[in-house]
């Protein structure tokens, strides 16, 4: 699945176009080094996003292509 719509079936981010503009941005790094919207997640990624003063790490646990409100946080695992 592509990072734009992991980050908006998830839920980290609220807008695929937002978690696109994230991306084209270099905010967001896939095991340490800045990836694009296009990038393929794959379950055990460990994601960075930097929402401006603040940075969230986050390992991929489950990817799926649809996901409700109580199954997105399932989907990561918020890491130290």
């Amino acid at each position: 699945m592509r990072l734009d719509k992991f980050l908006k079936v998830s839920r980290i981010i609220k807008r695929r176009s937002v978690a696109n503009e994230a991306c084209d941005g270099a905010r967001v790094s896939a095991n340490g080094r800045p990836v694009k919207a296009s990038y393929q997640v794959k379950e055990g990624d460990v994601l960075e996003i930097a929402f401006g003063n603040r940075s969230l790490k986050v390992e991929v646990v489950d990817v799926r292509e649809n996901a409700g409100k109580a199954e997105a946080g399932a989907m990561y695992r918020e890491l130290p």
